[in-house]
């Protein structure tokens, strides 16, 4: 119960790797805010969890983000960790094809609203004492893929900002980590491999990607994410762990 009394924010909540962390949260005792662009996905989420509450939050809106996280503040009284989590992949396109829509659309998610979570969110924190924040990068952060620039160039900038946020509030009691996963089964994957020009070898290719044959679940991603923002990491912050079964290894 490494998180007994204390309240978890998870962004992205209401399915894949969000809907993973935020029951392996409440597993542990967490009061868990389960807050996503989708209502009804994260009012399902939340109504399953001992201790759980929803917020509609649209991430690439700092507005939305703002007013989610002092809903969750005003409802607990504190946020201690957050769990930054959402995000969108994309169209899969050479970069001189780019569709700049795809690309402005890409990075509002992961990109601006990775930063209105951290803006708003270390402000949260700042009132509470302290807490511990993980975001979600990705392997394309340290190993690039071809056709989807847009999302390894915000994935990139979020280990950048994990870093420049962990050294800003490292001695006013607040950590910053992050996970760069390999390929999930998440609905987020689901629709990359539907959208290939040949699903059935996309899938196959996405199999044998790694070192470890297979693909991870966000079950498997989830477990790291509690360990981060867990007092047993007291002493990691500004990192990137990749679960990744060993590809960025090679």
């Amino acid at each position: 119960m490494r998180f007994q009394d204390r309240v978890a924010l998870v962004t992205g909540g209401a399915s894949g790797l969000g809907e993973a962390a935020a029951r392996r949260f409440a597993a542990e005792g967490a009061k868990v805010v389960v807050a996503d662009i989708d209502a009804e996905g994260a009012e399902r989420v939340a109504a399953g969890l001992p201790d759980g509450y929803a917020v509609t939050m649209d991430t690439g809106e700092a507005a939305s983000v703002e007013q989610g996280i002092a809903d969750a503040a005003q409802r607990y009284g504190r946020i201690d960790v957050i769990f930054n989590n959402a995000g969108i992949d994309g169209q899969q396109q050479p970069l001189h094809e780019m569709d700049v829509a795809n690309w402005e659309r890409v990075r509002r998610v992961n990109g601006d609203g990775v930063f209105f979570v951290l803006r708003y969110g270390i402000e949260a924190m700042l009132r509470g004492g302290g807490g511990a924040i993980v975001n979600t990068s990705s392997t394309t952060a340290l190993a690039a893929q071809e056709n989807i620039s847009p999302y390894t160039f915000t994935k990139a900038g979020i280990v950048g900002l994990t870093r420049s946020a962990a050294i800003e509030y490292a001695a006013r009691g607040i950590r910053v980590n992050a996970v760069a996963p390999t390929v999930l089964l998440t609905p987020l994957v689901e629709h990359f491999i539907d959208s290939a020009p040949d699903p059935g070898q996309m899938r196959r290719q996405m199999e044998s990607f790694n070192p470890k044959p297979g693909i991870p679940t966000p079950d498997d991603v989830a477990g790291v994410v509690a360990f981060l923002a867990s007092d047993e990491a007291a002493w990691i912050t500004g990192h990137t762990v990749p679960v990744d079964g060993g590809y960025v290894a090679r």
